[in-house]
């Protein structure tokens, strides 16, 4: 898919792409919403553990992943990063939008752009496996403590917010794991708790109301 940089409210760059008629990430701030959803609202509820497995659905320009590398780093504890990208971005994308949040290291800068689908690396506390392939082919089972679930909204791509997706969510999170996601919608929380997670609605980062804590109970 055809994508053109574009810069959000607070600086930080996402992608647009044309043919979905959607961005990558809030034009309102890409960075304070990765921040907020994925790291404040996710991450942060499981600091009590010394080691986190997360897998994400949609790694684009692995801003998440990055993020939860420095968060990781700053708190001591280990993450184990599992990302679904079926069409993975260029890494020169990627090393942009890096950039442009301040990450200037050229040994980070490297961990985090220059992508092997399928092999796992490992920078201090954190290990990165990036997987090409769609979420409907996910098969693990009771592996993971959170998933960032980061899909094209349903707006864009009705396809990624079904029953059965989320039917794979639950089946890959541990329990007492955690979904998180920026999206709000009435028939996702809906369809969540028909699956069998417990549903919280929080605040949302800036130019959205709310987003959506969901947990495997």
């Amino acid at each position: 898919m055809k994508s053109t940089l574009i810069k959000t409210a607070d600086g930080s760059y996402t992608l647009h792409v044309p043919e979905l008629k959607e961005h990558y990430h809030s034009v309102h701030g890409a960075l304070q919403e990765a921040n907020h959803v994925f790291i404040n609202n996710g991450l942060s509820l499981l600091s009590n553990k010394s080691t986190i497995y997360v897998l994400e659905m949609g790694l684009g320009t692995t801003l998440n992943a990055y993020l939860s590398y420095e968060w990781a780093k700053k708190n001591n504890i280990e993450v184990c990063y599992y990302g679904i990208e079926a069409y993975p971005l260029d890494s020169k994308i990627i090393s942009t939008c890096l950039n442009q949040i301040g990450l200037k290291e050229d040994k980070i800068l490297s961990f985090f752009s220059l992508l092997s689908y399928g092999e796992s690396r490992t920078l201090d506390n954190f290990t990165l496996t990036p997987l090409k392939m769609y979420w409907q082919d996910v098969s693990m089972k009771d592996l993971f403590d959170l998933i960032f679930y980061d899909a094209f909204g349903p707006r864009a791509q009705e396809e990624m917010w079904t029953i059965n997706n989320f039917k794979i969510a639950f089946r890959a999170l541990k329990t007492g794991g955690i979904f998180v996601t920026y999206c709000a919608k009435g028939q996702v929380k809906r369809d969540l708790k028909l699956v069998g997670f417990k549903v919280e609605s929080r605040p949302g980062p800036p130019g959205k109301r709310e987003m959506i804590v969901a947990y495997k109970s």
